[in-house]
């Protein structure tokens, strides 16, 4: 029996955005405009503590069973690990770059992280790309559903409540209607009925203020 490892790829997606669009964003801040880079600034915090705790929950909970199961494939497992570290690099080097230009919304460093950001966004895609391919039927074979389910459990878990409204956001916005169907009936009941009722309009008016032109 295999389990649908699909959703990954819906979250996938919300980071191929995000990635583009905050090359995009930061791009586009006028030099000196220290409150429109504060908001950019801010939604880059929201999606890197996404990324974060996707690939922390894949490092704890998917590539140790995997790798305790395949023989042949192992080799995709380590060349995953492998990728996150790459991505973890990239990482740092904006956790650096962001606040150096947040601070005063200088054009050279603006023009720094755009750099960096693009880089950031070709190791990602690379590793998405390949994990789609190579890791999801791998993990559809020989991962539980309990094990699968874990990583969101991770990230629900570890993420502050408001942040976690806007990364679940992220990831409806480009879901198709069974996607999203999908995605908001693994919800309690309750948990439903706040996305509908608070997280939606707040998930609204974040796009709107950090898309501005």
């Amino acid at each position: 029996m295999t389990i649908d490892t699909r959703d990954m790829e819906i979250v996938h997606r919300a980071f191929r955005r995000e990635s583009r669009l905050l090359v995009e964003l930061v791009a586009a801040v006028a030099p000196g405009d220290t409150a429109r880079a504060g908001v950019v600034a801010g939604h880059f915090r929201d999606y890197r503590l996404g990324l974060k705790y996707h690939h922390e929950g894949e490092d704890e909970l998917l590539w140790p069973p995997l790798l305790a199961r395949v023989d042949l494939e192992a080799d995709i497992v380590l060349r995953m690990e492998a990728q996150h570290d790459r991505v973890a690099a990239t990482l740092t080097k904006l956790d650096a770059a962001v606040p150096a230009w947040e601070a005063a919304a200088g054009a050279a460093e603006r023009d720094a992280l755009v750099a960096v950001l693009a880089d950031h966004r070709a190791v990602l895609l690379e590793h998405l790309d390949d994990e789609e391919a190579t890791l999801l039927p791998l993990a559809a074979h020989h991962l539980t559903l309990a094990e699968w389910t874990s990583l969101g459990d991770h990230l629900v878990a570890n993420t502050p409540k408001l942040t976690l409204l806007t990364l679940f956001g992220l990831v409806l916005e480009d879901a198709n209607p069974a996607e999203r169907a999908t995605l908001l009936s693994v919800l309690p009941a309750p948990v439903r009925g706040i996305w509908h009722l608070f997280g939606r309009p707040r998930y609204a008016r974040h796009t709107r203020r950090v898309r501005a032109a």
